[in-house]
């Protein structure tokens, strides 16, 4: 099935509704790659990567943290299981997380700025973020920040989301800057 949107003033067909990317012929997609692993809980950012693009990672860059699964709370992860699962995987492929688990992987994107006034004095930046159980979305939401002071206004009730958000956010505004 094919739709078209509009998107930033341009439309845009030749999408399928139940992609949830859209499709693309240049970028391989690959069900392990493009996110976070739900267990991950980000502390300090992990500068000595073997990425080749560590802004493109799910949290805007690769990260050094602990795990969070059951048995293994509070665990750090060597450097090869960080930079292959924690920071860029399906939780499927890590052996550390529980059968039965509510999340697989976890998705942000920056959704929206917006002002509440005219001045422009309480600017807001609007995360959105995806939760997946086998490669499906099972949880959605957007959380607020206001830009001015660094403030959640709305922030998420799991600590490890929250956690990744702030990481997320974090990176965007260094990378912008």
């Amino acid at each position: 099935m094919t739709r078209l949107y509009k998107l930033a003033g341009k439309n845009w067909s030749d999408v399928r509704a139940t992609d949830y990317n859209g499709r693309s012929n240049t970028i391989p997609r690959s069900p392990n790659n493009d996110l976070a692993c739900p267990y991950f809980m980000p502390v300090e950012k992990l500068l000595n990567g073997s990425w080749p693009h560590p802004t493109r990672l799910p949290l805007g860059g690769g990260w050094r943290g602990h795990c969070t699964a059951p048995q293994h709370e509070n665990e750090t992860p060597p450097q090869d299981v960080l930079e292959a699962f924690c920071n860029l995987g399906y939780a499927t492929g890590c052996t550390w997380a529980p059968q039965e688990r509510k999340w697989d992987a976890v998705r942000f994107a920056v959704s929206a700025r917006r002002s509440d006034t005219k001045d422009d004095s309480s600017h807001l930046i609007r995360i959105g973020y995806v939760c997946e159980r086998n490669h499906l979305p099972v949880e959605r939401g957007d959380l607020e920040v206001n830009a001015q002071q660094l403030h959640w206004v709305k922030s998420h009730l799991d600590p490890r989301l929250q956690k990744m958000a702030e990481c997320f956010l974090k990176s965007r505004l260094e990378k912008n800057n």
